[in-house]
């Protein structure tokens, strides 16, 4: 059986989808909300996430999220995130990135050029793949469809500009409903998306 490539991505209401963790995560373009997600963290969307965590069988990430990863998640072996920093340190970690990055995070690899190769030879060699964050490279998994569900986190609260998974000037897409969580005790809601096909169709109200 192929495996699934599941992208996961924190979300706000106006899709904003930068810095979620904090001030110093990305503050590319003067974006000034670093960190909103943090006041809404809640036990409904931890129970969520670490569900997915402990399904997942390998990483797949932009270079820049690799590198808040790999800062990160490699000194929290012992200490109270140590569940899902062992998960993350024992799993393989695929990084698309366009220079040769210096890749030190254990049984971390640089993905090739060819994306729908790669992808496909993920698949073959793992079930659950997940991609965090990532939102460049996650628009590229988007555009030509190389995905199978869209892990959107929604949550109430609008910061205006920022990076978007789906930006203004963006390609099209047609996605499909695969399914809702609970809301959470903060207001945050998951949405799980599949890929339907790269023109929404359109019609008339009559």
């Amino acid at each position: 059986m192929s495996g699934r490539i599941h992208i996961d991505h924190f979300t706000t209401l106006d899709g904003v989808a930068q810095a979620p963790g904090g001030p110093e995560e990305d503050s590319e373009g003067g974006f000034a909300f670093g960190g909103w997600q943090a006041p809404l963290i809640d036990d409904t969307v931890g129970a969520q996430v670490d569900e997915g965590i402990q399904t997942m069988d390998a990483l797949l990430l932009g270079r820049r999220t690799y590198d808040i990863f790999a800062s990160y998640w490699p000194y929290q072996l012992d200490g109270p995130e140590a569940e899902i920093a062992r998960k993350f340190d024992a799993i393989p970690k695929y990084v698309a990135s366009r220079g040769t990055p210096d890749l030190a995070w254990r049984d971390s690899h640089l993905l090739g050029s060819d994306l729908v190769a790669e992808v496909s030879a993920l698949r073959e060699r793992h079930q659950e793949i997940h991609v965090i964050g990532s939102i460049e490279f996650s628009r590229a998994l988007v555009v030509d469809g190389l995905f199978d569900q869209l892990n959107l986190w929604v949550y109430p609260i609008v910061v205006g500009p920022g990076k978007r998974l789906f930006p203004d000037d963006g390609p099209p897409a047609s996605l499909e409903l695969l399914g809702a969580g609970a809301v959470s005790e903060k207001g945050a809601v998951l949405l799980r998306y599949g890929w339907k096909g790269p023109v929404p169709e359109t019609g008339d109200m009559t």
